[in-house]
């Protein structure tokens, strides 16, 4: 996986809870039908929302329940990077497990304007508006986070770690 992300940027606020990303209202449809429910308190990314975007949000993004499928639909629509003045920390954890790269930035939600093009090198915690020229330094993931992700998530770097020691 690249550790350099790029991608147009989708603003979000504070407090985004993991309900908004899997609706208990829209489990059961297919893909499809269902893909147009999350994250439906911004229409527009709802209708307009493309693979490879970003999503810049402000405080506690992923609050609420556990739920699993909550990055894994943003995963799923194809959402490039997460880039938040802090996460929830379960549904960091899931971001984590599921490759899903997601990073915090005290400050990240005033250095982006929705529709902004972001760069984002996720080893080394830099964000930087591409649209503007303005970069913002975050902390750095510990080692072992990071080589989860690169491995494309924590089964898949189980996986490739036993069959290093057989």
């Amino acid at each position: 996986m690249d550790m350099i992300i790029t991608g147009k940027v989708w603003k979000f606020g504070d407090h985004i809870s993991t309900d908004y990303m899997a609706p208990s209202f829209g489990m059961e449809e297919p893909w499809e039908e269902r893909k147009r429910h999350i994250l439906h308190i911004h229409e527009a990314f709802t209708r307009e929302f493309q693979p490879g975007d970003a999503i810049v949000a402000r405080k506690n993004f992923g609050c609420g329940s556990s739920r699993e499928s909550a990055p894994a639909n943003l995963k799923r629509l194809g959402i490039s990077c997460l880039v938040a003045e802090s996460f929830g920390r379960i549904f960091f954890r899931n971001c984590m497990a599921i490759a899903l790269p997601a990073l915090a930035f005290k400050g990240v939600s005033e250095l982006f304007e929705e529709g902004d093009h972001l760069e984002l090198d996720f080893e080394n915690a830099l964000v930087k508006n591409l649209s503007k020229g303005d970069v913002l330094k975050g902390m750095p993931l510990p080692p072992e986070l990071v080589h989860i992700v690169k491995k494309g998530g924590l089964l898949a770097s189980l996986r490739s770690e036993c069959q290093t020691d057989t």
